[in-house]
């Protein structure tokens, strides 16, 4: 696989830009990354030159993008790095670079962050398939009885338990 991927660090220079399309969500936002070296001269660091990159987030990456960054925030940027340049009539030729952002994240380097596990989207149920019941008795067959049960299932952290509660479902009125 031929492609440039990138590392760049740097500053959100624009408010991030989210977009619904029909392959997903889209957020874009401008990263300024400028360089800094040491003159001897004054004995102090400068800033050199600032590159811009317009930096593009797909699907969850775009919708956590659009929740945490903000203008000026130190951030990383890991991704494909994309070099486009377009001639309009009348002008002339411009180039820019883009970056398919794989990761993003705040740079801890130069402040801290508070970490949030975003929710997974809950997926809607049919109203005619009702859930079936988990729960089994010793003989394998489904556990019944009135009010609501509690099921123990192992939490993908450690195996630490997460219960989860269930209303047996009602049995069907013969008339």
């Amino acid at each position: 696989m031929n492609e440039t991927t990138i590392c760049a660090v740097g500053n959100v220079a624009t408010r991030p830009v989210y977009r619904e399309t029909t392959s997903g969500p889209v957020a874009r936002f401008r990263l300024a990354v400028t360089s800094r070296y040491w003159n001897r001269e004054k004995g102090t660091w400068a800033d050199g030159h600032t590159n811009f990159f317009t930096v593009w987030a797909n699907r969850q990456l775009a919708t956590n993008t659009m929740a945490s960054l903000s203008v000026g925030e130190p951030v990383l940027v890991r991704g494909r790095l994309k070099v486009r340049t377009e001639t309009r009539e009348g002008q002339q030729g411009r180039t820019s670079a883009d970056i398919e952002a794989v990761a993003i994240g705040h740079d801890l380097a130069r402040g801290t962050s508070a970490f949030r596990r975003s929710g997974r989207p809950e997926q809607q149920t049919s109203p005619d398939r009702p859930e079936p019941a988990w729960e089994t008795g010793a003989g394998g067959a489904a556990a019944s009885g009135e009010g609501a049960e509690a099921v123990e299932a192992a939490g993908a952290s450690g195996g630490s338990g997460t219960v989860v509660t269930q209303r047996a479902p009602e049995p069907a009125m013969v008339t």
